[in-house]
């Protein structure tokens, strides 16, 4: 559990990467859905690890991944916009969430059962 600050930042990097990737990205996502879902930002503000949902095949999900972490200095300028308080703006490091695809599984499995 982090401190207050840390949840206050990861809330608004979640909402800045968010508007961010729906305003410019949506020709680079390839036609699929991105949600960012989770945002970890470590103890001392250096690193925001950003959970996104990408809603689409499993090749284009990579592809929609790789296409964002190819823009990853674009989009860590834009939440330094947002987050105009801090000295040092986070790395951000994107990763794919895919607690939804693992919930689906074990919901079909126990259908089956």
């Amino acid at each position: 559990m982090g401190s207050i600050r840390q949840s206050k930042i990861e809330g608004v990097i979640q909402k800045a990467v968010g508007s961010y990737l729906q305003k410019n990205m949506s020709d680079i996502c390839l036609g699929a859905l991105v949600t960012v879902t989770v945002v970890r930002v470590t103890a001392d503000l250096s690193m925001a690890r950003i959970f996104v949902s990408i809603l689409s095949t499993k090749e284009n999900r990579l592809k929609v991944l790789d296409h964002i972490n190819e823009n990853v200095s674009r989009i860590r300028f834009e939440v330094g916009k947002e987050l105009k308080n801090l000295r040092k703006i986070p790395e951000l490091q994107f990763r794919i969430d895919d607690s939804l695809d693992y919930a689906m599984e074990i919901d079909r499995l126990l259908k089956d059962k």
